[in-house]
């Protein structure tokens, strides 16, 4: 009888042991994420992205229903911060190599970025180019309002870059934080002249004008694209970084004017 009770107390302890151990297990596997955050890709992007990667969300999520892109659009080197800082993430596309690079250095990338997209240099003045701006060799000038994106965002080191290989020193009075920022003070009149993208440009509808920098003295902007470590949806920001590689989205950048690898 004693071995017949000590294996009763023995199978009631096992069975309690299961029931608390599956307890456990049904418990924890709901705080591993966020339900909510299922099926949502938040892609941190450049300013110059806007309206390519408006177009870009909209084709994705039709061909992947149940996926909610959620665009951050803002200069490069504020993306960067954010990441650095901690924000959330799950996908970053930057205007340049150098703000990936700094990301990619502290370890916040998951595999190697891919470069998707490039771009090249344009002067911008206003509709009518009341200034009769003509070339880069204008920006010298005292008399004339000229703006530039900021040092250290990609479309204000690649501009001050074309100045420096056309051997122009410009005269500087606004320093913009994104490219979005300067073609809207370009746009209302507020500059006389200033640098920005030729898919810029081209996205304004004719509310700018752009004149041609030569090829001598312009400069190409690259665009990379990476899943970042610790993105909250990993699969699904893998597969938007896919689409924005492949055929179909390669035909969207190429249709807003950029040019691909």
């Amino acid at each position: 009888m004693t071995v017949m009770k000590g294996r009763r107390a023995s199978l009631v302890c096992w069975l309690i042991a299961a029931l608390v151990l599956a307890a456990c297990n049904d418990g924890p596997a709901n705080d591993g994420g966020d339900d909510s955050l299922n099926g949502q890709v938040l892609v941190s992007a450049a300013s110059s992205l806007s309206d390519v990667f408006a177009a870009v969300e909209e084709a994705f999520e039709e061909s992947n229903p149940g996926v909610d892109v959620v665009l951050n659009l803002a200069g490069s080197a504020s993306l960067r911060e954010q990441i650095l800082g901690g924000a959330p993430a799950d996908v970053f596309a930057s205007a340049d190599t150098l703000n990936m690079d700094r990301v990619v250095d502290a370890g916040d990338v998951d595999g190697l970025p891919r470069v998707f997209a490039r771009n090249l240099m344009r002067i911008a003045v206003p509709v009518g180019n009341p200034a009769e701006v003509t070339e880069l060799a204008d920006f010298a000038d005292e008399n004339l309002l000229i703006g530039l994106c900021a040092e250290n965002v990609p479309c204000g080191d690649l501009g001050r870059q074309a100045l420096e290989k056309a051997g122009v020193s410009a005269v500087v009075d606004t320093n913009e934080a994104s490219v979005r920022s300067l073609l809207t003070k370009i746009e209302a009149g507020e500059l006389d002249a200033g640098i920005v993208y030729v898919t810029d440009v081209a996205s304004t509808s004719g509310d700018v004008e752009g004149i041609a920098i030569p090829q001598a003295h312009n400069v190409v902007a690259e665009y990379p694209i990476a899943v970042l470590d610790g993105a909250r949806n990993p699969n699904d920001a893998a597969d938007f970084v896919a689409f924005v590689l492949s055929d179909e989205g390669r035909e969207i950048l190429i249709e807003y004017g950029f040019s691909v690898p």
